[in-house]
């Protein structure tokens, strides 16, 4: 496993990090606790460190999971939760519907006490806003709270978390944050969706505050079991994502072809590695987080830095042929792109 400083904080991460989300939601499928938390575990003994929940994800017991499986090793790990949305007040929504948010003060110290409680811990590591607009990061009084917090010593460091799902809206988000609070956020970002970093990267590198990425792998487009007839369970959020027969061509069938353009980059590593490999290839990028539901993958993963190194001309060749969106019409939202 390779460590890496998450720059503006004193917090250091593994650099493949473990999202609960994937063990604590149906959001991938049907859960299985008991499962969740050996592969929390496995994790761990495997040497990832970071383990990134929110206490949105099944109204909380994702963090009681985490508890549950890691209690014993809470020094020994970093913590990284998230608030804002009002999971006391309203209940969960079908789809990917977002709740109300919340970000009074007051709301805040309710939520970080909920959370403390779950996760059975004095303090927060990384504590980030779920999903804001810019009009909450401009919030001097929220920031001014995550101060107070921080000198009481109940979190260690604060930023944000961008979507729910990808949106060129959150380029003024993450930038906000990075340049306006100088906290890390964390996006989506991967080989075949880089329109975030993009615009992110550089001006973090300028302020010195780093990224954390998330869906490394496109949704398991890189993870290399995917094909054009591939079903997910019930309850599985990429079933949202083709809800019509053009959008599944775009995101599954286009993202699939370009996929195979990439095998010729895979001698000595496996298409999830490289996806690992090339995710983290900036200094600025502390850690990623993969979708981890077996074992399979999670020991793949983790091997990533055995395998064969990612090199610089390897990393420019891929990116002429993302430049050029693989020679195909769409992007992975289905919108046209210039020829």
């Amino acid at each position: 496993m390779e460590y890496r400083k998450l720059q503006g904080t004193d917090l250091t991460l593994s650099a493949v990090g473990f999202g609960v989300w994937t063990v604590g939601t149906t959001w991938w499928g049907v859960k299985d606790e008991q499962m969740g938390k050996r592969l929390l575990r496995e994790a761990y003994d495997l040497g990832v460190t970071y383990f990134d929940n929110a206490d949105t994800y099944a109204s909380g017991r994702a963090e009681e999971m985490q508890r549950e499986a890691l209690g014993d090793v809470r020094e020994k790990i970093v913590i990284g939760t998230k608030f804002g949305y009002d999971i006391y007040n309203n209940p969960d929504r079908p789809g990917q519907q977002e709740r109300p948010h919340d970000w009074t003060p007051a709301y805040l110290r309710k939520a970080l006490e909920g959370s403390l409680k779950r996760l059975g811990t004095d303090y927060i590591d990384f504590y980030q806003l779920h999903n804001p607009r810019v009009d909450a990061i401009a919030l001097d009084d929220l920031w001014a709270e995550l101060d107070k917090l921080k000198s009481e010593g109940l979190i260690r460091a604060y930023g944000t978390a961008l979507g729910p799902a990808l949106n060129e809206r959150q380029i003024e988000e993450g930038i906000a944050t990075v340049r306006d609070r100088h906290a890390p956020t964390q996006i989506i970002y991967n080989l075949l969706e880089q329109v975030l970093g993009e615009q992110i990267l550089p001006v973090a590198e300028e302020v010195g505050v780093s990224i954390v990425a998330r869906v490394p792998h496109a949704s398991g487009l890189m993870e290399g079991f995917m094909t054009k007839d591939t079903e997910f369970e019930p309850g599985d959020h990429r079933n949202w994502r083709m809800t019509t027969n053009a959008k599944k061509k775009a995101w599954m069938e286009d993202g699939l072809k370009k996929v195979e353009d990439l095998q010729s980059f895979v001698d000595g590593r496996t298409i999830g590695q490289l996806a690992i490999q090339f995710a983290l290839h900036s200094p600025m990028m502390a850690s990623i987080l993969p979708n981890i539901y077996d074992d399979k993958g999670l020991k793949e993963y983790v091997a990533a830095f055995g395998a064969r190194p990612l090199g610089q001309d390897e990393y420019d060749a891929i990116q002429t042929l993302y430049r050029a969106n693989f020679g195909l019409e769409h992007d992975l939202r289905g919108q046209a792109v210039a020829q």
